[in-house]
């Protein structure tokens, strides 16, 4: 199977799980708290993680000073913040939003490629794209055309949400720059257990409950899945391609939300998840013309 197929194959895969996350959470939150359930789910990737990095890379969790200090910064800003503030949000807004907004990362990138590692100018391609998922984004938090002409912007967690996103951009670019070759299995291990060992702590001396139901677990379980398969992806296809593969997983989330969460959908923000596709696109067709 070619490289760019199993890239694709991969990150599809990582979709999905993600659409399932956001909806196991909102089941969790029946008898448990955010921070509970994003406890019990870092132990969980943390344990898949480790399991697959003895399957694929014989157990060798080795990484010299610079890698660790590159992955600490992942878990301190992708997980102990932007993860744990996503899960919060989660239990204010429904699916659509918090999927959607998080779906935004590309316009980060982009920017900080272009301003913080000095990488490729931005082309009218990009500038388009960024357009396109801006209105998207508004589209999906606003949810009628009353709210948009009202200038009613969403809430305060769709806010949340965005600064989750933001930090998930910078944890990717990181990641692409430094720690590409790394073992999917190696980098998901120690983004999730350096995290784990400080939510476990603070849960610890306040006497919180850890494990509280069964959808804790699964949110981990397919969690963990769902980054090794991204990373996967990541080390196979373009980023820009990453990002327009993953936007399949606003689709399956909404859907999921509908049936299984009952969260209504109107045509908006349907609409405004159609856009963050035109976006992506945009930001492809740069990706192909500097190749």
């Amino acid at each position: 199977m070619k490289v760019k197929t199993i890239g694709i194959l991969a990150t599809l895969g990582a979709s999905i799980a993600w659409a399932f996350e956001p909806i196991f959470a909102k089941l969790s939150y029946a008898n448990a708290d955010f921070l509970e359930t994003s406890t019990v789910r870092a132990i969980f990737v943390t344990l898949i993680a480790l399991t697959y990095a003895f399957i694929t890379n014989k157990g060798n969790l080795k990484v010299n000073k610079k890698q660790f200090s590159i992955l600490v910064y992942i878990a301190l800003a992708g997980t102990l913040f932007a993860d744990l503030i996503y899960f919060f949000a989660l239990t204010k807004i429904p699916v659509i939003n918090a999927v959607s907004i998080g779906h935004m990362q590309p316009i980060f990138i982009v920017f900080m490629g272009f301003f913080c590692l000095k990488e490729d100018k931005l082309t009218k391609f990009d500038y388009a794209g960024i357009f396109f998922m801006i209105i998207a984004g508004l589209l999906v938090t606003t949810k009628t055309l009353t709210n948009l002409s009202m200038l009613r912007l969403g809430s305060v967690y769709d806010l949340v949400v965005l600064s989750a996103t933001i930090a998930w951009a910078t944890t990717g670019i990181v990641m692409r720059k430094y720690l590409k070759q790394m073992n999917a299995g190696v980098v998901t291990f120690y983004r999730f257990f350096i995290a784990s060992i400080v939510l476990v702590i603070y849960l610890l001396s306040t006497s919180s409950v850890l494990f509280s139901n069964i959808y804790q677990i699964l949110v981990g379980v397919i969690g963990g899945a769902g980054y090794i398969l991204y990373y996967e992806g990541l080390k196979r296809i373009k980023a820009a391609q990453s990002s327009a593969l993953e936007l399949s997983t606003p689709f399956f989330a909404t859907l999921l939300g509908f049936y299984i969460l009952g969260e209504l959908v109107t045509v908006m923000q349907i609409f405004g998840i159609l856009l963050l596709f035109v976006g992506v696109g945009f930001l492809f067709v740069r990706e192909e013309v500097h190749s």
